[in-house]
């Protein structure tokens, strides 16, 4: 999946727990993104790292782990 930034996504399944994308990054509970939530990639890192702002935050995400969003 070729992600660019801006793109609108959403999780594929729930992850045991978010990362933070902040300089210092920590570990956040999971239910701060819901399963219907979709989040706009801002970021994209090395690894297939992807940094995606939701709702509640900015959040570190496999990009295996996400789908894009249909339009």
């Amino acid at each position: 999946m070729d992600l660019i930034i801006g793109t609108k996504v959403f999780l594929r399944a729930p992850l045991p727990y978010l990362k933070t994308s902040e300089p210092m990054p920590m570990l956040r509970p999971s239910d701060l993104v819901s399963p219907d939530e979709s989040g706009e990639v801002v970021e994209i890192r090395p690894k297939g790292i992807v940094a995606v702002r939701f709702r509640r935050g900015t959040f570190l995400i496999p990009s295996e782990r996400l789908d894009v969003k249909p339009s």
